[in-house]
């Protein structure tokens, strides 16, 4: 049987415990109202044992208690001379503590103060005691502070509240049973793994007790396990409210027929325990608000996606009583932002352990996979990467299937999701206008990974709003961005995407907008052209430079605008291929420049790393719109186009370009170039000067460049250079000029020759004097004086 640390709290397998004192009650009080509870429906355990053997309470009863609702403590005259019955209370009040069980005390014909300040019966009970277990005190003392924490506790006084009428008592305990029973716990899920923390986390934002009404929110991506989680924090605490409702999959059933009002009849039925007739939904808005308003009330609100749909449920705090309490699910954490939640929770996935565990228990019903589907285990827990959601569908696909079959369903898995998970993930696309969506389907296919600025760059030239689309695609948890400003889409989510591409024309690839396949792509760009206009986008890693593509092939994409090719090459006129290119993404390119006809017009990103190029073009190119070009790691590039034609330019990147020894002067007229990236060019043994009137270069990366022997007095001109990276080279004076540069955050220097290591951040330098005061000592600074 599958356990967890929360199984016994998510998991009642009892409505009621009932602890009495058998010799006192059994046959009358606690007979009576056994059988009131079972008449009512009341799941309840009770000791039936007359004579009970040993001194230690047994487990069977341990687990009883543990695994119960309600206690209903019976305090009777001689409870206390029992040691079982206070075992029971101790392990009852620690359960109370740990896992949210309610005490019940019933107080009959005892007075609490008895109880509390152990009078009476319950003082001759405990001079027995202490005589009994003297070599045992600290279980005495344990005895004694249970027994005054319940006595503490609201209950039920056979003679304050029942005048003593026993029946009367009896109805009173099972009403009150009955209400906290009412609304019934929610199912929280078959395999409850890896909740717990966040659970708490939550319980902590949604702070139960104080007086203001609270509204906090859980997000995250689909199949994440927010529902999951509000579920099982509305079982923990459903009963700490006057009344309490738990609206499941809210955008789901807003697509019904008159779904607001249903919902909202539900929420009203939840929380005042009857029937609500409603004609309309401003009826509903109108019940909720007068009805509510002075009851301190939980109410969850899952899976919301529209903010009128919030309104209909919860459209202001003033509708609840003080204390009150709503949390919210979503996909979209700009919705509880346009709402003004206070508190705001981002749902994690499992580690790697939990998510191991928790596809074990659906894949083998254990915690542990089989020894000889381990690994195989391990391939499906590494791509789904934490999602609860794909981890059950997929543990259940598997249930009891051969090694044969769980090899062929993970290469399936590559290629194509499952229909239950591609189904639920979907919905977060639902209302993403057409711009945002292409946006997700472009990093989906082909920008995962890569640099966000480069990606914005590109994804501007298509026409799209980069910036605003970004905001939207990371509230709705469908991208993230690491600390090295990469954009990271979850497997799940990017085949999602592409699954979508799929289906455009799942027997057609050249149908479809975007292809990354290289089984697709070959079968596109072969003599038959079957290609068309659709296709906006093609990533292929050719594998090998003898793999030949016709230019022909690519004469129907008249709509293609990015093209990544890793090797290959392409047979014939390169004026067949699209005009409309944004991005050409060409490593290992075999020419040694770029054909005449290459129609580069609308060219964005030209980046042609590993290349053999050894001049881009000969001719002056007039390309308005390109803003980067990287030729890393070109061996054979020797010189640098005319710049004058790149009014755009604001990345330039030669990093390693070994045989590069001369950059034309036109670089100059580059006004808008804010990164140069010359790292490792070691031929290159000066600098255009008019590189140093550059107006706009913030980085400047001269790393490894060895046979560059100066720094103009120029320098001082790059009135917004930040960084200036130098170590490596054979500069071994810095212009006087470089302490004007006020903007300057990082500056690297490592001579050849004399080990001297010097740099800078912000305006705190790692030195013993400061730069400025430096040049202010000697105008003219050589390296080896900053040691």
């Amino acid at each position: 049987m599958f356990m967890s640390s929360s199984s016994s709290r998510l998991g009642w397998h009892y409505d009621v415990f009932l602890s009495f004192r058998g010799e006192d009650t059994r046959k009358n009080f606690t007979d009576h109202l056994y059988t009131a509870l079972l008449q009512a429906g009341i799941h309840t355990f009770r000791d039936d044992n007359e004579l009970r053997k040993g001194e230690e309470i047994s487990s069977h009863l341990l687990k009883a208690i543990q695994e119960s609702k309600i206690s209903i403590v019976v305090f009777s005259k001689g409870y206390a001379s029992s040691t079982w019955c206070l075992d029971e209370l101790s392990e009852i009040l620690d359960c109370s503590q740990t896992a949210g069980q309610i005490v019940l005390p019933v107080f009959y014909d005892i007075d609490p103060s008895d109880i509390r300040k152990q009078k009476r019966s319950f003082a001759e009970a405990f001079d027995r005691h202490e005589e009994r277990f003297k070599e045992e005190m600290e279980k005495v003392q344990k005895w004694r502070k249970a027994l005054v924490e319940a006595g503490r506790l609201t209950g039920f006084d056979l003679h304050s509240i029942a005048n003593g009428h026993e029946s009367k008592l009896i109805q009173m305990i099972v009403e009150e049973v009955l209400s906290k029973l009412n609304p019934r716990y929610v199912k929280v899920a078959t395999y409850p793994v890896g909740i717990d923390s966040q659970v708490k986390d939550i319980i902590s934002m949604v702070c139960v007790g104080t007086n203001e009404v609270r509204i906090v929110g859980i997000y995250g991506m689909p199949g994440i396990g927010k529902t999951t989680i509000a579920k099982a924090v509305f079982n923990q605490i459903c009963h700490k409210f006057e009344g309490s409702s738990c609206l499941l999959n809210i955008r789901e059933r807003l697509d019904q027929h008159r779904g607001l009002l249903q919902l909202q009849k539900q929420l009203l039925r939840d929380i005042l325990k009857a029937y609500i007739g409603l004609n309309d939904d401003d009826e509903g808005i109108n019940r909720i608000k007068s009805r509510f308003c002075r009851k301190r009330v939980l109410v969850i609100l899952d899976d919301v996606d529209q903010l009128k749909h919030l309104r209909g449920l919860a459209g202001e705090r003033d509708w609840f009583g003080p204390g009150s309490r709503i949390v919210i699910t979503t996909s979209d954490e700009r919705l509880l932002t346009r709402l003004e939640v206070e508190k705001q929770y981002h749902a994690k996935g499992l580690n790697n352990d939990e998510s191991l565990q928790l596809f074990s228990w659906h894949a083998f019903k254990k915690p542990h996979p089989m020894k000889e589907y381990v690994e195989l285990s391990k391939v499906v827990v590494d791509y789904v990467g934490g999602v609860p959601l794909a981890l059950e569908v997929l543990g259940s696909n598997l249930f009891q299937r051969s090694i044969t079959h769980w090899r062929s369903f993970i290469e399936k898995l590559q290629k194509h999701l499952p229909h239950q998970i591609q189904r639920q993930l979907i919905t977060s696309l639902d209302d993403l206008d057409g711009e945002v969506k292409g946006m997700f389907l472009d990093i989906a296919c082909f920008f995962n990974g890569m640099d966000k600025d480069d990606v914005r760059k590109i994804l501007d030239g298509r026409g799209f709003y980069p910036e605003m689309g970004f905001d939207i695609l990371r509230e709705r948890s469908l991208l993230t961005v690491n600390s090295q400003n990469e954009l990271q889409m979850d497997n799940l989510l990017r085949d999602m995407g592409r699954e979508i591409i799929h289906q455009m024309a799942p027997n057609h690839p050249g149908k479809r907008s975007r292809l990354w396949r290289r089984e697709d792509i070959m079968a596109v760009l072969d003599e038959y052209c079957s290609g068309t206009e659709v296709v906006e986008g093609i990533v292929l890693d050719a594998q090998s430079s003898k793999d030949v593509v016709p230019s022909t092939s690519f004469a129907p994409m008249t709509s293609l605008q990015l093209l990544k090719f890793s090797g290959g090459q392409v047979r014939g006129h390169y004026e067949h291929i699209s005009k409309a290119l944004i991005w050409l993404c060409w490593h290992k390119f075999s020419l040694e420049t770029l054909p005449h006809k290459f129609r580069l017009d609308s060219l964005v990103v030209l980046d042609m790393q590993h290349s053999n190029i050894r001049e881009l073009w000969k001719e002056t190119k007039c390309l308005n719109n390109l803003k980067v070009i990287d030729l890393s790691n070109s061996r054979f590039f020797a010189k640098t186009p005319n710049f004058s034609g790149l009014p755009s330019l604001e990345r330039l990147i030669l990093e390693n370009c070994g045989s590069l020894a001369d950059i034309h002067q036109s670089v100059g007229e580059l006004k808008k170039l804010v990164f140069l990236n010359l790292k490792g060019c070691r031929r290159l043994e000066k600098l255009p000067e008019s590189i140093f009137e550059l107006k706009s270069l913030e980085t400047m990366n001269l790393q490894g460049c060895t046979s560059l022997k100066k720094l103009p007095e120029k320098l001082g001109n790059m009135k917004v250079l930040k960084d200036l990276l130098l170590d490596g080279t054979g500069v071994d004076n810095l212009p006087s000029s470089i302490g004007i540069l006020k903007k300057l955050k990082k500056l690297l220097l490592r001579g050849l020759g004399h080990g001297v290591s010097f740099s800078c951040e912000s305006t705190s330098y790692h030195s013993a004097y400061g730069l400025e005061e430096l040049i202010k000592q000697q105008p003219f600074l050589p390296l080896p004086s900053l040691v």
